[in-house]
């Protein structure tokens, strides 16, 4: 039914499953096939499969010739099941590592999100930064906005850093910053304002300011 080949750099002998060892069963009338998560199965022994009515399944042969099956490994066409699939993906979510693995897959993902009607869960640490442009490549200012118009919202929010420099900035609406950590410094008529870790800053629409930081900071922001 396979041919055994031992992968280069491995001691794992993996099962390859052809179309003729397929069709071989198929005419002595087995309709199922065992194979585990060391069985690569051809594209053509799947078509040959599918001309004689077999299955694959993911388990393995008792003593009778029968094959007993083995969800938590693989599906019934060789690969991952899809179980495993979503409590990995949901892992690498909970750990904050699937931006980075979606960014080394070279995926143009902004972001990683969850809800229904009703709500939008976004995983923050999932969230691509974007450059903000001050009008000086020099400076290092980064957002990520997580809701929008798109979500049928009348707001937008997201998360804004900036390191040590300075950018006028004018308020084309209502905009409210809480600083998370780091110092966010406000020049407003002349006079410079400093938020620290856990205050916030509301700016009225016109209004004209510099936005800077001495250090880093990063603040979740809301416009209106």
């Amino acid at each position: 039914m396979s041919y055994d080949y031992k992968l280069k750099g491995s001691e794992r002998m993996k099962k390859l499953i052809s179309a003729k060892a397929v069709e071989a069963l198929g005419k002595q009338g087995q309709k199922v096939i065992c194979i585990d998560k060391d069985t690569i199965i051809t594209p053509s022994a799947k078509d040959v499969a599918a001309e004689y009515g077999i299955e694959f399944k993911s388990g393995t042969y008792e003593a009778s010739g029968t094959c007993t099956e083995n969800k938590a490994c693989c599906t019934n066409d060789g690969g991952i099941d899809r179980e495993v699939i979503y409590n990995a993906v949901k892992a690498l979510v909970e750990k904050g590592m699937l931006g980075s693995l979606l960014s080394k897959l070279g995926e143009d993902v902004a972001y990683v999100s969850e809800g229904d009607a009703n709500l939008k869960l976004v995983r923050g640490n999932t969230a691509k930064w974007e450059v903000l442009d001050t009008g000086n490549p020099a400076d290092k200012v980064f957002y990520n906005e997580l809701v929008t118009a798109n979500d049928g919202s009348k707001m937008n929010a997201g998360f804004i850093t900036i390191e040590k420099c300075e950018f006028p900035w004018e308020c084309a609406c209502q905009e409210l910053y809480y600083v998370i950590e780091g110092t966010l410094t406000i020049e407003s008529n002349g006079k410079v304002y400093t938020g620290h870790s856990g205050d916030c800053f509301f700016f009225q629409n016109g209004a004209k300011l510099k936005f800077g930081s001495p250090d880093k900071v990063k603040a979740f922001y809301a416009t209106h």
